[in-house]
């Protein structure tokens, strides 16, 4: 084998409370409700999602756990996070804890349904958890539709602090991505196929993520938006495929395609949305986990037809349409759940501003005269009287 289970659940750990966490921290006013929510909704949910997923798989009445479950329940809590992309900066916590809530049990049914009904394949949940987490919340945020944002907001946005801690983010969830399409694959050559294929999917998404964003960019300089997010869509297309014979080449082909789609959704499909649709989807995580998503279902039909594994093609289409299906109907019903006026949404005007849930340090410059103003001169004898009065 590749790695022990401890090691693969680590490395998924560090994409739940790592990746997710800081990739999320690109909005200049919302740091701490990205990271610190994150890690909230993630161990709330990893609980619940051993409860949900282990009620399919009781052992004389009990839910029997062990590494492989652990890391299961993980699973679950990263369709969670996905969701919180796309309605990040507009909801409380409360809400979010609902949405948890309601989301994971909605999911452990698909998988349920995808895995043991359908027996389709998807070691890399390109379906079951990407495609699946980003339509349920677009479908929550279409319910939770702000008409007082629609012209934007002042807090909506990133400076160039932010978007690097966004970075780490991408950069951890790029590093450690093969280990997450891995984690489930059968141990040996399987898993090691799993890898290889994560690992060329991810190159080649880089690559034309990186051209794209040139192409469409004012003057041919890149877009940090796009480096953060589009680089990874190579991940999530390759999920379903990634245990299967489609070679290094077909690994490729996967990772660039995303990365031009993904790219492409957030320069021109995201305004779309926003406008005619009344989706605002704070992350774009249509572009990042949606559109991939689906590429990523429709390859593994078309792999399974080429017989590069075992199984059927109309299976495997089943599962797409399952997981698009019990997104869309259960985040519309959460969404409703969640407008219900009882669960503090924040005011229009508070939106992507932790100061209304968190205690922030107020800036230096209200509290003190900065240094420049006072003098160096001014604050050395200040010192100085200071050390006189003491002797």
């Amino acid at each position: 084998t590749l790695s022990t289970p401890w090691g693969t659940l680590t490395d998924v750990h560090v994409m739940i409370f790592i990746g997710f966490g800081f990739l999320m921290t690109f909005l200049k006013r919302y740091g701490f409700s990205s990271v610190g929510g994150n890690l909230l909704l993630a161990a709330f949910g990893l609980q619940w999602g051993l409860l949900t997923q282990g009620f399919w798989h009781l052992t004389d009445g009990k839910i029997k756990i062990n590494i492989f479950k652990i890391i299961n329940a993980d699973f679950s809590t990263a369709t969670v996070l996905i969701s919180f992309g796309a309605v990040l900066g507009k909801t409380s916590l409360v809400q979010l804890l609902i949405m948890t809530v309601l989301e994971i049990g909605i999911f452990a049914i698909n998988e349920h349904l995808v895995a043991n009904v359908f027996e389709a394949n998807d070691v890399g949940a390109s379906m079951i958890i990407h495609a699946f987490g980003a339509y349920f919340g677009l479908a929550v945020a279409r319910v939770l539709y702000r008409p007082g944002l629609k012209n934007g907001h002042e807090n909506d946005g990133s400076v160039y602090h932010s978007d690097l801690f966004a970075m780490i983010g991408t950069v951890f969830l790029w590093m450690f991505w093969p280990s997450f399409n891995s984690a489930i694959a059968e141990p040996g050559y399987t898993q090691l196929m799993a890898v290889i294929n994560t690992y060329l999917s991810l190159a080649a998404c880089v690559v034309s993520a990186y051209a794209i964003s040139c192409l469409v960019e004012h003057k041919g300089k890149l877009d940090m938006v796009h480096i953060q997010n589009a680089t990874l869509a190579g991940g999530v297309a390759v999920g379903t495929c990634a245990d299967m014979n489609i070679g290094p080449f077909g690994a490729m082909l996967i990772g660039f395609v995303a990365g031009i789609i993904s790219t492409l959704g957030f320069k021109y499909l995201s305004p779309i949305l926003a406008a005619k649709l009344g989706i605002q989807d704070t992350c774009g995580v249509h572009n990042l986990h949606g559109m991939p998503g689906i590429l990523g279902g429709l390859a593994g039909i078309v792999a399974v037809a080429l017989g590069k594994k075992d199984g059927k093609a109309a299976m495997q289409a089943a599962a797409l349409a399952s997981s698009l299906g019990f997104a869309l109907v259960g985040g519309i019903i959460t969404g409703f759940i969640m407008k219900l006026p009882f669960w503090a949404q924040p005011p229009d005007q508070n939106c992507f501003d932790d100061s209304i849930y968190w205690e922030v340090t107020k800036n230096e410059n209200t509290d003190r005269k900065p240094l420049k103003q006072i003098g160096l001169h001014d604050c050395f004898s200040s010192g100085v009287n200071i050390l006189k009065g003491n002797m």
